[in-house]
């Protein structure tokens, strides 16, 4: 993860997505979209170390579903 250097938090993702309008934030899909940007980290099965450079407008970006 980028900038591990400092104190992360740990955070348990829910074991299903509720597909809520936007994504809650406990959801695991916005957890493997953090990911994937280098702000959060896979500690366990359901838990997640997130950055703490991680911003409001970056994690609103994750939460949002696309219109198909």
């Amino acid at each position: 993860m980028a900038g591990s250097g400092s104190e992360s938090r740990v955070v348990k993702a829910k074991r299903k997505c509720c597909k809520s309008n936007p994504r809650c934030k406990r959801c695991p899909v916005v957890f493997k979209r953090l990911e994937a940007g280098d702000l959060a980290e896979r500690v366990g099965k359901r838990r997640w170390a997130v950055a703490p450079e991680l911003k409001k407008k970056t994690l609103k970006k994750a939460r949002r579903r696309a219109i198909a």
